[in-house]
């Protein structure tokens, strides 16, 4: 092996041991930091107005800056302790996505990397529950993770590691994405693998939130909710991802309690499409309300308050 080759062999070597070293930190790190002044702060109390622990779950392909630098400054200023989940980021060819998108690997682990990160948050602050505020397909996540990974006990509600589930624009009973779903159930006549080559450059979840999906199928079967959780469903009628944008809406089972609200129910001229669902001032106090920090009033007038702890 003359000079260079080996020079291009040892830096190869070395490039595929610091990312691998990077994803096991990324994937493994039980107290990860967060690009967002405030968040994943592991050593700070909880105060005794916010009891609870607040978790961010992004969706697909957009991380965790990108999705929360609005709603995690608010929440901060309001007082809360908030951490931010990056997930679903695992980069190969069939167990991953080529291009590392993050949320982009299969949601059911993402789900337990959440329950995993959950377990952090509970053992540094102490909290016996966290709530969650989740964008897009982070509410599938957590929903997973309540339904299948954890995070709810159906026969003992007391038990629940999560009291509050917020959602902004959840892709929960599927959705067409526009018109990207019926492109590719004619390209798959066709005998084009569109489906396979998005799983691959893409990652699983893609495919998993597309309406009729097998996986939404176990998720939705027996119900919407879980015992003991509140959850709160915001949408927009402007969101073109979360599409149609009713979908996203959630029927209240057995010992849970279901808010379903338009941004538009509290200002009709709010334009928000689906990225702004987690910027527009009026979703960010409709998730500071369900939190407990402030109160809407149909008028959109808002007043902050302590939450109430149960």
């Amino acid at each position: 092996m003359g000079a260079w080759q080996r020079a291009a062999f040892e830096f190869a070597v070395d490039g595929a041991v610091a990312a691998a070293s990077a994803v096991r930190r990324r994937n493994h790190d039980p107290f990860p930091p967060s690009p967002i002044d405030g968040v994943n702060d592991w050593t700070a109390p909880l105060s005794a107005q916010r009891p609870r622990p607040v978790v961010l779950v992004h969706g697909t392909g957009v991380g965790v800056r990108d999705t929360w630098d609005v709603i995690a400054a608010a929440l901060v200023a309001d007082g809360y302790r908030v951490f931010a989940v990056e997930h679903g980021r695992r980069r190969g060819l069939f167990d991953g996505n080529l291009t590392d998108r993050p949320g982009g690997g299969d949601i059911a682990d993402s789900a337990i990397e959440l329950s995993g990160f959950v377990e952090s948050v509970r053992r540094a602050t102490g909290a016996e529950r966290v709530d969650i505020v989740a964008h897009s397909m982070g509410g599938v996540v957590a929903r997973q993770y309540l339904r299948f990974s954890g995070g709810a006990d159906p026969a003992a509600p007391e038990n629940n590691k999560v009291g509050r589930l917020v959602m902004l624009g959840a892709t929960n009973h599927g959705i067409t994405f526009g018109t990207m779903q019926l492109i590719g159930m004619a390209a798959e006549r066709l005998g084009l693998p569109l489906g396979a080559l998005s799983d691959a450059a893409l990652g699983r979840s893609l495919a998993q939130q597309m309406v009729g999906s097998s996986f939404l199928d176990r998720l939705n079967e027996g119900g919407d909710t879980v015992p003991g959780v509140q959850y709160t469903v915001i949408a927009s009628r402007d969101d073109q991802v979360s599409t149609p944008p009713e979908r996203t809406f959630l029927t209240a089972g057995d010992g849970s309690r279901v808010r379903n609200i338009w941004v538009q129910d509290i200002d009709p001229s709010a334009q928000v499409d689906h990225m702004q669902l987690c910027t527009h001032e009026v979703a960010v106090d409709i998730v500071r309300e369900a939190l407990g920090s402030a109160a809407v009033g149909a008028d959109g007038a808002l007043e902050t308050r302590a939450e109430s702890c149960g």
